[in-house]
C-alpha cells in the first residue's frame, strides 16, 4: 500500500475524465481569463500595500520592490502557464501534482490549496466588511454594531455584511461560470477606470523633491519591501483552476497569465510612483488608505467616494476568484475520489459544481461572521508558496519524465527558471514567522490523517489499480 500512494495519474486519464459527464462546461474565452487574473491580483493591495510598503520599508524606491516582487512572480507564472496549457483540468497545483509526483503529494497540495482559498474568502469577506460599513459611516449611516463585529470585537453577535457578501458570491457562482465571469469583467473595469483616474490626477501634482531620499531605508528596505509586495500578487494562481473551463486552454492560458501579471505590475508601479511623488513616503505611516490620503493631501477631496467604490471592486473581485479556486479544487478532488463524490456532482442546467459551492460558502461565511481574521490570515501566504514551489519543481521533473510530451507553452531555461522561482519562494517562507509554520503543519497532519482514514481507501486512482492487479493475478 506505501506504494500505491505515490502512483500517478497520466495526462490522458486527466484529459478523458474532464472532457466526458463529470467535466466541466467549457466557456471562458482569453478576455473573460485574462480579467479574472487582473481581479484576482489587484485588489485591496493596490489602496493599502502601496502605502504600507512606501512607509515602513522602501520609501520611494517602493517602485523596485515591485519590480523585483512581480519578476519574481513572473518566474512561477512561466511555470504555471507550461502546465496550465498541458494539462487543462481543473484543480491547478493540485492536478499537476498527480500527474508528475504521486497522489500522496497530490492531497497534500490540495489539502494545502483548501486552507489557502477558504482562508482568503473568510479574510477578504471581512475587509469587503470593513469598507463598506466605513462608506456608510462617511455618508452618515451608523450601522449596529453588534450586526458588524465578530463575537468579543466592540461588542459583536455577527459580521452580518460578511455573511451577506459570501452568500451573493454563492449564488453568482451557483448560476454558472459564464455569469461570474460577466460580472467580474464587470467590476474589474470599474476598478481600472478608477485607478487610470488616481494616475491622471495624481501626475499633475508630483513633487520630485518628495522622491528624496530615494532609499531611506538602504537596500534591505528595498528586499523586504519586495517580501510584503509579493502578496500582493498571488491571486494569479487561481486563474489556473479554471482550466477546463476555458474553449482555448492551450492558447488562452500563457496570454491570460503572463498578461494578467504584466498589467497588474504596470498599475502598481505606476500608482506607487504617483504616491510618492505627491505624499513624502513617511506620511503614509498614518494612514491605512494612501490613494485616498494622497488626494486629500493635495486638497483633492471630492474623489474620495470614487476611490472608494474602486476599492470595493477590487476587494470584491479578489472575493469571487478566491471563491472560485476553492470550489474548484474542492471539485477535482471530489473527481478523483479523495474527497466524498458528493461534492463533484455538476448541476444538469448550470453545470457547476453545486455541492462544493455551497459547502465553501457556508463555512466561510461561518469564519467570516464569528472569527477576527487576524494571524490565521498569514497561513494564506506560506499556502499559496508551497503551492509555488510544488508547480515549480514538477516542471522540472515532468520535463526529465516525460520529455517527448508535446508542449503548447514551453517555459523557457528549464531548469533555470523554475530554480529562481523555487529558491525566492523558499527565502519567503523563511521570512514568515514561526507560529505560521507550526499551524501550518498543524493543518499538514490534520490531512494527513482524513487521507489516510478515507482519500488512501477512497481514491479512483487505487481503487482502479487494485482491481487491475487482481485481474492479473488470476
Amino acid at each position: 500500500m506505501t506504494r500505491k500512494i505515490f502512483w500517478k495519474k497520466s495526462i490522458d486519464q486527466l484529459l478523458e475524465v474532464s472532457s466526458g459527464k463529470k467535466g466541466l462546461k467549457k466557456v471562458l474565452g482569453t478576455t473573460g481569463l485574462l480579467l479574472m487574473g487582473i481581479g484576482a491580483i489587484i485588489g485591496a493591495g493596490i489602496f493599502i500595500l502601496t502605502g504600507i510598503a512606501s512607509a515602513n520599508y522602501s520609501g520611494p524606491a517602493v517602485v523596485i520592490s515591485f519590480a523585483i516582487a512581480g519578476t519574481a512572480c513572473f518566474f512561477t507564472a512561466l511555470c504555471y502557464a507550461e502546465f496550465a496549457s498541458l494539462v487543462p483540468v481543473a484543480g491547478s497545483a493540485y492536478t499537476y501534482s498527480y500527474v508528475t509526483l504521486g497522489e500522496i503529494f497530490a492531497w497534500i497540495i490540495g489539502w494545502d490549496l483548501i486552507l489557502e482559498y477558504l482562508v482568503i474568502v473568510a479574510a477578504v469577506a471581512v475587509g469587503w466588511s470593513g469598507y463598506i460599513v466605513n462608506i456608510f459611516t462617511t455618508l452618515g449611516v451608523i450601522l449596529p454594531a453588534q450586526l458588524i463585529n465578530p463575537p468579543g470585537v466592540h461588542g459583536g453577535i455577527i459580521n452580518l455584511p460578511a455573511v451577506l457578501v459570501i452568500a451573493s458570491i454563492t449564488w453568482l457562482l451557483l448560476r454558472g461560470t459564464r455569469e461570474s465571469s460577466q460580472f467580474n469583467s464587470v467590476i474589474v473595469v470599474i476598478k481600472l477606470s478608477v485607478i487610470l483616474l488616481f494616475i491622471s490626477i495624481g501626475v499633475n501634482y508630483i513633487n520630485p523633491a518628495n522622491y528624496h531620499p530615494f532609499l531611506p531605508y538602504g537596500w534591505s528596505g528595498v528586499f523586504k519591501g519586495a517580501a510584503i509586495i509579493f502578496f500582493a500578487y498571488i491571486g494569479f494562481d487561481a486563474i489556473t483552476t479554471a482550466a477546463e473551463e476555458v474553449k482555448n486552454p492551450q492558447r488562452t492560458f500563457p496570454i491570460a497569465i503572463m498578461g494578467s501579471l504584466i498589467i497588474s505590475s504596470i498599475l502598481y508601479i505606476v500608482v506607487s510612483a504617483v504616491l510618492n511623488g505627491m505624499v513624502p513616503y513617511y506620511l503614509f505611516k498614518e494612514t491605512a488608505a494612501p490613494v485616498a490620503f494622497a488626494l486629500e493631501s493635495v486638497g483633492i477631496r471630492w474623489a474620495d467616494i470614487i476611490i472608494s467604490i474602486g476599492a470595493l471592486c477590487g476587494i470584491t473581485s479578489v472575493l469571487l476568484v478566491g471563491f472560485f479556486g476553492q470550489t474548484r479544487v474542492f471539485f477535482a478532488m471530489s473527481r478523483d475520489g479523495l474527497l466524498p463524490p458528493l461534492f463533484s456532482k455538476i448541476h444538469k442546467d448550470f453545470k457547476t459544481p453545486t455541492n462544493s459551492i455551497i459547502l465553501v460558502g457556508m463555512v466561510a461565511a461561518v469564519i467570516a461572521a464569528f472569527l477576527p481574521i487576524t494571524a490565521i490570515a498569514e497561513l494564506v501566504n506560506i499556502g499559496t508558496l508551497a503551492a509555488f514551489i510544488i508547480v515549480a519543481a514538477a516542471v522540472i521533473i515532468l520535463r526529465r519524465q516525460k520529455p517527448e510530451l508535446e508542449r503548447p507553452f514551453k517555459t523557457p531555461l528549464v531548469p533555470l527558471i523554475p530554480v529562481l522561482a523555487i529558491i525566492f519562494c523558499l527565502f519567503l517562507v523563511a521570512e514568515l514567522p514561526t507560529i505560521t509554520h507550526l499551524r501550518f503543519l498543524i493543518w499538514l497532519a490534520l490531512g494527513l490523517v482524513v487521507y489516510y482514514f478515507y482519500g488512501r481507501k477512497k481514491s479512483l486512482l487505487t481503487g482502479n489499480a487494485v482491481v487491475e492487479e487482481a485481474r492479473i493475478e488470476e
